[in-house]
């Protein structure tokens, strides 16, 4: 294209846009509704995008701090959402064995594995005087839970392995559990009431995590104290696997794995009874979730995005028939349809593309309130200002397309005589 054909396509995208603002000026309400369907159908991407992403970060961080190499035997797992209406068939875990701590301790003595953790949860009201928790979660785990979690103790210490043989009455709590129920007091060495019975803080811990980490209470205590203590479902022990160095999760998993069938007695052909989880499977899972709410954006933003387009036909047509005879005399100087047409479009894409920033820029002050006022991150991802962008000028565009068509196929003769 020679210099001359590229001014003269700059120039008319230019006159497109400024003819688009001019027309956003004289019809304030008709443009305004256009613009606002537009941003809404943005504001929903950018907005639900920068909420999942931020998850998503924050999911890798903590499947990240356990460790590229570890992973998890469990009784039963399947990534997604799972339904169940109570029978055998829906429940498919209930033709499995309970994972053991004796199984825990078999894989623990393996030679390709450094360290094992074994964890089990249950609710309980937890108190100290008249600051409680009237119901949070208490997790038994082993002395080596740190490698699982991952973060630090920011004061005090963890509990040995002696104390979980002999059941100790000790507890690891995070900084949301000390400010609850120690507002202003140094928790170290106080009581807390945990199942109705007393614990003694021994240390305060970290999660260096940005998911939720320090806007819920955590408190740990050893497992086999948990287990004498706690009322809680049993058959859902799970055991985290840390494999040596110079030993590959590939080749830990397989050990793990024959080790497992020998003990239970599968004859080869038989399916596993349990499930071995790596890091990949969890993120799978999670991405399995969030693409539901992609479905519900997609929709929400389809809707925002119609409504819109709608809208552009309807100051379309109307800028096409304010404007027929200037049509006309352009026509009669010689302007060629395809001139026309790309004008109409480049008008229609600037309402679109302005409704599109509109909605970035609400989508964006959404994510930095979430980011502010709630514990959930938020982080917007490259990805969805480029699709949004994309998005609101292919709408443009397309639905701009019907009236730019008939403003290029007007008759020049019949455009001039128009009153």
């Amino acid at each position: 294209m020679s210099a001359l054909g590229r001014g003269n396509t700059f120039t008319r995208g230019l006159e497109g846009v400024t003819l688009a603002l001019d027309a956003v000026r004289a019809n304030k309400v008709r443009a305004g509704l256009t613009i606002l369907g537009i941003a809404i159908g943005v504001m929903v991407v950018i907005a639900m995008a920068s909420m999942i992403s931020g998850i998503q970060n924050s999911v890798n961080e903590i499947v990240d701090r356990a460790g590229p190499k570890s992973f998890y035997v469990m009784r039963y797992f399947r990534a997604g959402i799972q339904i169940s209406d109570g029978s055998d068939e829906m429940s498919p875990w209930r033709r499995r064995p309970q994972m053991s701590r004796e199984e825990a301790e078999m894989i623990e003595r393996l030679p390709g594995i450094e360290a094992v953790n074994i964890r089990e949860s249950a609710a309980s009201r937890v108190t100290n005087g008249d600051k409680y928790f009237s119901s949070t979660q208490i997790d038994g785990q082993s002395p080596s839970w740190l490698k699982v979690e991952g973060g630090e103790l920011t004061d005090g210490r963890n509990f040995t392995a002696i104390e979980n043989a002999v059941g100790a009455f000790v507890v690891v709590i995070n900084g949301k559990a000390a400010e609850t129920l120690f507002p202003g007091v140094d928790p170290m060495g106080r009581p807390i009431k945990i199942f109705g019975l007393p614990f003694t803080v021994i240390g305060i811990y970290k999660d260096p995590s940005g998911l939720f980490s320090e806007e819920q209470p955590k408190i740990v205590i050893p497992h086999d104290t948990f287990v004498k203590t706690a009322d809680f479902a049993w058959g859902w022990l799970n055991i985290a696997v840390f494999p040596t160095a110079n030993v590959t999760q590939a080749e830990a998993m397989d050990e793990v794995t024959a080790s497992l069938r020998i003990a239970r007695g599968l004859k080869p052909g038989q399916e596993n009874n349990f499930d071995l989880v790596s890091g990949d499977q969890f993120m799978e899972s999670f991405n399995s979730m969030t693409a539901g709410f992609f479905l519900v954006m997609l929709v929400l933003s389809s809707v925002g995005l119609m409504v819109g387009g709608v809208g552009v036909v309807a100051i379309m047509m109307i800028s096409v028939t304010e404007r027929t005879r200037e049509i006309g005399v352009r026509k009669a100087l010689g302007a060629t349809r395809g001139e026309i047409l790309f004008q109409f479009l480049v008008e229609a894409a600037t309402l679109t593309l302005l409704g599109g920033l509109c909605g970035m820029a609400m989508g964006a002050l959404i994510a930095a309130g979430v980011n502010r006022f709630t514990p959930l991150p938020a982080t917007i991802p490259l990805w969805s200002v480029v699709a949004a962008i994309v998005a609101s000028t292919i709408t443009g565009i397309f639905f701009g397309l019907y009236p730019a068509n008939k403003a290029a196929r007007l008759d020049p003769v019949e455009a001039l005589r128009y009153e």
